[in-house]
C-alpha cells in the first residue's frame, strides 16, 4: 500500500504542477461551502471556539470569520500539491518575507533553532519554502495509521528540503537534537491540545487547557532561541511568510515547563488575534486537561 501510495503522490503532482494556483483557491471555497453550508461539519465546534477566545464578537463576524477559516484550511490541503514543483520564480512573485531584522538574525546565527508555529495559512506550502530560501526544517508531524494515505500525504510534502520527525516516535528527542546539531530549523506546531502525559496545564487566552510540553524542555535544555515562525494569504493572493524575534526566555531559564509553555502561548494568542481568519477554528483546541 506505501507503494501505490507514494506513486498516486508523484502523478497527483505531476497533474498538479499544470494546474494554475487559482483553482487552488477556488477549490478551497467550493470544498468550504460543501463543508459549512451543506454538511454542516462542525460549525459549532467553530463558533464556540471563536466565543471562548473572542467573546464580544458579533455572530455576523464569527460568521465571517468561521467561512474564511475553513476556505484557507481547505485551500492549504490542495497547497500541498503543489511543493513537489514549486520553483524559485513563483516564490519571488508570490511570497513576502516580513520580519527582515529576524530574518538578518537568523541568518547570523547560524546554528540550529526552534520556530514555534500553529496550523494557519498555507503550512506545508511555507515550510518547503523557507527550507529553500532561509533555514532547512525540519517539521514534528503526527503521521496517518493508514500506509496509503501516509505516504500519498508525505510523499507530496517530503519532496522539499523539509524533514519530518513522527511526533509519537520513542526516539524522537534524539531525531531533533541531531537536526539541531546539522543546523537545521526544528519546528514544533504548538497549538493543539495535549492531556497528560506529554502536556502540562496552561492557559489559552485565559482558559485552562493542556499544552504539549516538549519546546519547553529542549528550549531550556539546550539553550537554542525559538523563532515565532506563521503563513497568510492577504487580499492580492500573497503569500506572508512571517518572522517573529526569538522569545526571550532569558528570565525563565530555570522556571517551569508550564511557565515556559504558557510564554509560547502568549506569542501564539498574539498571531491569531492579528489573523484569525487564518487560524483552523475546526480544532477542539480548550478540552479539560488531564
Amino acid at each position: 500500500m506505501r507503494k501505490l501510495g507514494k506513486l498516486f503522490s508523484r502523478i497527483t503532482a505531476l497533474f498538479w504542477c499544470l494546474v494554475p494556483w487559482s483553482f487552488n483557491r477556488l477549490a478551497g471555497k467550493a470544498l468550504a461551502f460543501l463543508w459549512l453550508d451543506v454538511l454542516n461539519l462542525r460549525r459549532q465546534v467553530i463558533y464556540d471556539n471563536l466565543q471562548t477566545a473572542f467573546p464580544n464578537i458579533s455572530e455576523a463576524e464569527k460568521k465571517r470569520i468561521a467561512k474564511k477559516s475553513v476556505q484557507v484550511l481547505c485551500q492549504s490541503f490542495f497547497d500541498v500539491m503543489k511543493v513537489p514543483y514549486l520553483n524559485s520564480k513563483w516564490v519571488e512573485k508570490n511570497v513576502i518575507f516580513d520580519g527582515q531584522e529576524n530574518i538578518k538574525s537568523l541568518a547570523q546565527y547560524g546554528e540550529g533553532v526552534f520556530f514555534l508555529t500553529l496550523h494557519m495559512g498555507s503550512g506545508d506550502l511555507a515550510a518547503a519554502i523557507v527550507s529553500e530560501h532561509l533555514k532547512p526544517v525540519t517539521l514534528i508531524s503526527k503521521r496517518f495509521a493508514n500506509q496509503f494515505l501516509d505516504a500519498f500525504w508525505f510523499g507530496l510534502r517530503e519532496r522539499s528540503k523539509t524533514n519530518f520527525i513522527d511526533a509519537h516516535a520513542k526516539n524522537n528527542a534524539f531525531e531533533i537534537l541531531s537536526a539541531l546539531k546539522k543546523k537545521r530549523g526544528v519546528v514544533f506546531v504548538l497549538d493543539q491540545f495535549m492531556g497528560k502525559p506529554y502536556g502540562v496545564e496552561s492557559q489559552f487566552f485565559g482558559v485552562t487547557t493542556g499544552t504539549a510540553y516538549g519546546l519547553a524542555l529542549l528550549a531550556k535544555k539546550t539553550q537554542r532561541p525559538v523563532f515565532p515562525l506563521y503563513t497568510y494569504w492577504d487580499e492580492q493572493n500573497k503569500l506572508h511568510i512571517c518572522l517573529e524575534p526569538a522569545v526571550d526566555l532569558t528570565t525563565e531559564v530555570g522556571q517551569t515547563n508550564e511557565e515556559i509553555t504558557n510564554i509560547f502561548n502568549r506569542s501564539l494568542e498574539g498571531i491569531i488575534t492579528r489573523h484569525p481568519e487564518h487560524w483552523m477554528w475546526v480544532h477542539k483546541r480548550w478540552k479539560t486537561f488531564e
